[in-house]
């Protein structure tokens, strides 16, 4: 079997430097110039220092009125039978508790003195919910009702997805 021998270093020791060169001392510091004056055209003024000296040099002028016109009455105008804001046509009815998205049903808790019936339209709104659907079914411990009170803990079939906290509205028709 054969053995392996060390490799041994050049010969010749270290490797002299070579003399820098009159040509390439010149060409590094043309190198240099070139980019200082680029950054130099680059920097601009602070627009502060701008905004501020002209604020300092314009002059105000004030014209002044004629005081010969008499100011014109106002007419009147007719009042509108619609209010200045419109009247929501939601009422705040209850808040989402939990969503189960493999059923996609929702369970709600009612305010006191709302009541929810099948058939109603709601509109569920919450940070990132919005949307307005028909109510098509309501359930009590697994059991479909017709309508639910404030005291009832009940299920509903939602069409999208309803996080916890979302505030559930009932749209007035």
């Amino acid at each position: 079997m054969a053995t392996r021998r060390k490799a041994k270093g050049k010969a010749g020791g270290r490797r002299k430097k070579t003399r820098v060169t009159n040509a390439a001392t010149r060409k590094k510091t043309a190198r240099k110039a070139k980019t200082t004056r680029k950054k130099a055209a680059t920097k601009k003024k602070s627009p502060r220092v701008a905004s501020h000296k002209k604020a300092e040099s314009t002059k105000t002028t004030v014209k002044s009125t004629p005081v010969s016109t008499p100011a014109q009455p106002k007419v009147a105008r007719p009042t509108s039978l619609r209010p200045s804001q419109p009247v929501s046509r939601e009422q705040r009815i209850g808040v989402v508790t939990h969503y189960y998205s493999h059923q996609s049903v929702a369970t709600m808790r009612l305010e006191p003195g709302t009541t929810l019936h099948v058939g109603d339209v709601i509109h569920i709104h919450g940070h990132t919910t919005d949307f307005t659907q028909k109510v098509e079914s309501l359930e009590v411990d697994h059991a479909p009702i017709t309508e639910v009170g404030p005291n009832d803990d009940f299920g509903l079939k939602v069409i999208e997805h309803a996080r916890e906290h979302d505030v559930v509205f009932k749209v007035r028709s």
